[in-house]
């Protein structure tokens, strides 16, 4: 916690304060930053458990992801009076967020109605196939020229039509007008402001650009989207910018945190856009990698919505303040990033932490022949192919877990030049070097395997928050807070850390056409929903040529018999 340290030595000077929410996939943070100067005062962080209650299924629990902001303002405000630093000083308050994340809860009682289904989650592959089935030419692009998304689990759209399908507490407070639904950013911000005593039910125009039922050309929820996903308006939150006061703050005056009452959240991003005003990467033409649970490369295009015919989304960036025009970007998805690390722990067992990980790479150096696709959730970006599955592959007597470690970090870089190679054909102007965040930028290994399989330069800023960085300028430059500037001349110079490539591009072109061979072997694993029999068990009848061999098989068995008596 160096921030804090640096906090304690020269508080007197420090101006007015910002505060972020970061409600990741893996964890939540609360954070405090100098609003003259982006310092990093204190900020505490909470994991966060996911169930999988069947294969496929990612859950998370809506009341533990608010308990666990209340705990981590709690903590840190604990920390600042620690530091003598004054917790009134705080003038408004960020919100990042997970995105697509889909939750459905009762406006009468406040309580959510079932778990929240998580971006990468898989339970909808059936009705997204179904979906596509019925579109002109079975196009998964029929609804991108409104959304600038493909027809795909990742969206919260289909989670949507799913728990209305399939969970009768939805169903019923649907028809009963008390439902709610929200990404992760409009469940806190409405608990925040007063819950079901008068909470505030939004959302900002980059949460609701990743739900497929949002055009981002008119930058509203679009009716014809919403009829054809048959999702009532009625209950979608409204759409705000991602810099203005939405509601203040309503926290019990027994909390340490109670302070923090009467505080305007001004701030709303999704978490990758957050990313990309924290790396200031406000002109066209400017990118950023984060490194999370996923993998999530985007690039700002100014203006106007540019669609992709590599495979990447068209995606708001952000729009800061209600009257200021919206900004767009180019986005190449990656599902698994830093959950195979994750994978790697709590379901090999063969590291005990990600420190561990870079540990285990660097002691061989190589994958030696070995590579990994991580498609657990199918393959995002360029691919959008659901069908994939993981895979290990050039395995040999000689291979060890060290390998499939170093096989581990590759597959993060591999898939970042898959979506970079994408981007840089879709814009015709290739990126010099790659800005990135997020947690995994801790590992130096994968910070230099990036910059070797990419082939040009990785920059690393010092400071790795820049997540909740951007939420917290979003807040503090809004209109009635106006306590953080956006100008270029007042945004704060970055340090920053480069990995320059230290292999020939030959053996990178190698390495990366051996993954790209790789990819196409873990595609069309998993082809549509099994057909059942009346015990709701898969069929052997789901499989067309076992079906025809075992019917031809019978046949030929009756036939012989028939035959046999007539002799």
């Amino acid at each position: 916690m160096n921030g804090t340290m640096a906090a304690s030595s020269h508080r007197i000077m420090l101006g007015p304060l910002v505060a972020a929410i970061d409600q990741g996939t893996s964890s939540t943070r609360f954070l405090v930053f100098n609003s003259k100067t982006a310092e990093l005062l204190s900020h505490h962080q909470v994991e966060i458990k996911q169930s999988f209650p069947k294969e496929g299924w990612v859950e998370e629990d809506p009341k533990e992801i608010l308990q666990s902001v209340y705990e981590c303002m709690e903590r840190t405000c604990e920390k600042l009076t620690q530091l003598n630093i004054d917790i009134s000083n705080i003038k408004a308050i960020g919100v990042t967020n997970q995105r697509e994340t889909t939750l459905v809860w009762d406006k009468e009682t406040g309580e959510p109605l079932y778990n929240a289904i998580v971006w990468l989650d898989l339970r909808t592959q059936s009705t997204v196939e179904r979906l596509i089935n019925k579109t002109p030419g079975r196009n998964k692009n029929h609804l991108k020229h409104k959304t600038g998304l493909p027809i795909s689990t990742y969206f919260s759209a289909v989670k949507l039509r799913w728990l209305m399908d399939n969970v009768d507490e939805v169903r019923e407070a649907v028809v009963s007008h008390r439902a709610m639904f929200g990404t992760v950013d409009s469940w806190l911000i409405w608990c925040l402001t007063g819950g079901k005593s008068g909470g505030v039910h939004c959302t900002d125009v980059t949460n609701a650009s990743r739900t497929m039922l949002f055009n981002i050309h008119t930058m509203d929820w679009d009716p014809e989207l919403c009829k054809y996903f048959g999702i009532p308006m009625e209950i979608l939150p409204r759409v705000r910018s991602s810099s203005e006061i939405y509601g203040l703050m309503k926290i019990c005056s027994s909390r340490k945190s109670g302070a923090l009452s009467g505080i305007p959240i001004s701030g709303c991003l999704g978490d990758q856009s957050a990313a990309l005003v924290g790396q200031m990467c406000f002109q066209d033409g400017q990118a950023k990698n984060t490194y999370g649970t996923g993998c999530f490369l985007l690039r700002n295009t100014g203006p106007k919505p540019v669609m992709s015919d590599h495979g990447l989304l068209t995606t708001v960036a952000y729009k800061l303040g209600r009257d200021k025009p919206a900004c767009y970007a180019l986005e190449g998805s990656v599902a698994i990033a830093g959950a195979v690390v994750r994978w790697l722990q709590d379901n090999l067992g063969i590291i005990g932490s990600s420190e561990e990980l870079e540990k285990l790479a660097a002691s061989v150096g190589t994958s030696y022949g070995c590579y990994f696709v991580p498609a657990f959730s199918g393959l995002y970006a360029p691919y959008w192919e659901p069908s994939a599955r993981g895979i290990i592959c050039g395995l040999t007597q000689f291979t060890n877990k060290s390998h499939v470690a170093f096989a581990a970090l590759e597959a993060v870089c591999f898939q970042t030049r898959e979506i970079l190679d994408a981007m840089n054909q879709d814009s015709g102007i290739p990126l010099t070097q790659l800005q990135v965040d997020g947690g995994m930028t801790s590992n130096r290994l994968l910070m230099q395997l990036q910059a070797d399989i990419l082939c040009i330069p990785v920059v690393k800023p010092s400071m790795p928050e820049t997540t909740a960085l951007g939420a917290a300028m979003a807040a503090g430059a809004a209109e009635g807070v106006s306590v953080w500037s956006l100008s270029p001349e007042d945004l704060t110079e970055v340090t920053s850390e480069k990995f320059e490539p230290q292999i020939n591009p030959e053996e990178s072109e190698f390495r990366y056409a051996r993954w790209k061979k790789a990819v196409q072997k873990s595609m069309n694993w998993e082809t549509t929903e099994p057909l059942c029999n009346g015990n709701g068990e898969p069929s052997i009848f789901s499989s067309a040529p076992l079906g025809f061999y075992i019917m031809g098989s019978m046949l030929m068995l009756i036939g012989a018999r028939y035959l046999a008596g007539h002799n």
